[in-house]
């Protein structure tokens, strides 16, 4: 098992943006909770696109999380406020960390 970085771009839907990152509590702790969870940030590009990074111990924990996100918190604010269509999730290997 290699650590993986999970790289997720997306936009928002039109009028969500002013309550969308104090709305993301819920996504950081569901996040937290998860086994393999080792870190998040979340920004935002000079498009206004956004870009979340999560740092997991393995792929394997973060493609089962990315399977069970949507039962458990996809009602959520911060996950509704998300334009589905706009989502790009890439995984890529940790290939050096500097803590």
């Amino acid at each position: 098992m290699s650590e993986t970085l999970e790289i997720v771009t997306f936009r928002l839907k039109p009028g969500t943006e002013a309550g969308f990152v104090s709305n993301n509590g819920i996504m950081t702790d569901w996040l937290a909770r998860q086994p393999g969870f080792q870190s998040r940030q979340l920004g935002r590009c000079e498009d206004g696109s956004w870009v979340d990074v999560v740092r997991w111990q393995s792929l394997e924990q973060a493609q089962a999380a990315a399977d069970r996100i949507m039962a458990e918190i996809g009602a959520s604010e911060a996950v509704q406020a998300i334009d589905p269509a706009s989502v790009d999730m890439r995984h890529a290997a940790v290939a050096l960390s500097k803590i």
